[in-house]
């Protein structure tokens, strides 16, 4: 099975405490025997998949099998042509060189509910949702991209794996896909339950 959650602020990818004061998957009711493929800090919101079947962590998330993960990332300042560019050819964080991605500009902008707690507001710094698609999943690594280019990202919402979108699935809620949906999420190949 394969299982598409839109997992709020404040919730761990994980199913035990951690000793914060962050909620895990196991108040959402989740299936036994399913865990989550990959991850998304506490402090980020979006799709997270979870499964019952153990091959798929590997298949997913290898940057070898380039299955993008399209980030939402509401950044501080607007960033020109040039910084995203930046993003695009990768660059050094530390002792890691990020793959190229994509960045651009949403436009139109978003409208996403608030977060509850609200994200930093500045009189003085305006904002701006950014979308990157990356092929790797380095810890904190779209919050790292967009800092080192002089953006920090406010707010972080994963809406997209390969070819699968998080879609009108509301903060919270979790649905079991389809074969068709799992087509989308495996870059058209359905595999093998």
């Amino acid at each position: 099975m394969l299982i598409a959650f839109h997992k709020p602020y404040g919730v761990l990818s994980q199913f035990t405490p951690d000793g914060s004061a962050n909620r895990t998957l196991a108040d959402f009711g989740f299936p036994r025997d399913t865990y989550p493929l990959g991850r998304l800090d506490a402090n980020s919101e979006g799709l997270l998949l979870l499964s019952d079947e153990p091959f798929l962590n590997k298949r997913l998330l290898a940057p070898e099998n380039s299955h993008a993960r399209t980030y939402w990332a509401q950044v501080e300042r607007i960033p020109t042509p040039e910084a995203l560019a930046t993003l695009e050819n990768g660059i050094t964080l530390g002792d890691l060189h990020t793959l190229p991605c994509r960045a651009w500009m949403l436009d139109p902008q978003p409208l996403i509910p608030p977060r509850d707690p609200p994200i930093r507001f500045r009189k003085n710094v305006p904002d701006c949702w950014i979308a990157l698609a990356l092929v790797e999943g380095k810890n904190h690594q779209v919050r790292k991209m967009t800092a080192s280019i002089g953006h920090p990202t406010l707010r972080l919402i994963r809406v997209r794996i390969g070819e699968f979108d998080l879609g009108g699935l509301h903060a919270g809620k979790w649905r079991e896909l389809t074969t068709g949906e799992r087509a989308r999420v495996f870059g058209g190949k359905a595999l093998a339950r």
